[in-house]
């Protein structure tokens, strides 16, 4: 099994992607075939549960973007139904400590090395086809683990250095409402925050992830460090493209 997304993490490679929440296959097929590094369908703060979920994954089959999934939380149940239906990249939501990081690696991985159910003829496997991805799946599977609160901050090397982690991810709305500033993400407190969380993953050699919905914000991420940056979402594109043409033809 190869696995793209976690080789680039590993060489240090900087991963621009979009951010999936509008829940329609067909526009994850056009964004799987728009050439991104990666794409992540949103469980977690979109209506997605796991037939919609599998919707796009069977529409985005043979994308060369990485795709990955955000569960609704870090639960061993959910993510094995994730695995089994397809998913090998994951973003954890609301890892708080070290032990809840351990947690996250042991759902994705079969035993001895975790806790997964072992099921024949998932779609993971292609309905049993490929007799080598239950030796393979523990080794090609990436979880990036989310980091939101200030908690979790003064965890986070020793949440990152869980083995298994490939990456932490931080969240900026989640991060700037525990730090007192619900809404204000370009406050500079939180923007120092931010910024410093790149640097002290960078110090320790381990992938840091973030999302911004705007393209100048995103930048201002990749110019922090960050190596896996969401630059865009479905629902910002289509909101900023029908604002273009609303300034355009109904502004006069």
């Amino acid at each position: 099994m190869q696995n793209n997304l976690k080789a680039a993490l590993g060489a240090g490679q900087t991963q621009r992607g979009i951010w999936m929440s509008l829940s329609s296959p067909i526009v994850a097929e056009i964004v799987g075939d728009a050439g991104f590094d990666w794409v992540l369908i949103d469980c977690e703060h979109a209506p997605n549960d796991l037939p919609t979920l599998r919707e796009q994954l069977q529409a985005m089959r043979g994308s060369s973007s990485s795709l990955l999934a955000r569960p609704p939380w870090n639960d061993m149940v959910l993510i094995k139904q994730f695995m089994d239906a397809g998913v090998q990249n994951f973003i954890i939501p609301y890892v708080q400590n070290p032990q809840e990081a351990k947690d996250a690696v042991a759902a994705t991985r079969y035993p001895p090395e975790g806790v997964r159910g072992v099921a024949g003829g998932s779609r993971a496997s292609n309905f049993g086809r490929n007799k080598a991805y239950l030796k393979e799946s523990n080794d090609a599977v990436t979880v990036i683990v989310q980091v939101e609160t200030m908690e979790a901050m003064a965890d986070l090397e020793a949440i990152a250095q869980v083995p298994g982690v490939d990456g932490v991810f931080i969240g900026p709305a989640d991060l700037s409402a525990s730090m007192g500033h619900l809404g204000d993400i370009e406050h500079a407190d939180v923007q120092k925050a931010i910024r410093e969380a790149a640097e002290r993953l960078s110090a320790i050699g381990v992938a840091s992830a973030t999302l911004a919905f705007d393209p100048a914000v995103a930048e201002r991420y990749i110019g922090y460090g960050y190596q896996m940056v969401c630059v865009g979402s479905d629902q910002s594109c289509l909101m900023g493209g029908l604002g273009q043409l609303h300034k355009r033809f109904m502004s006069s």
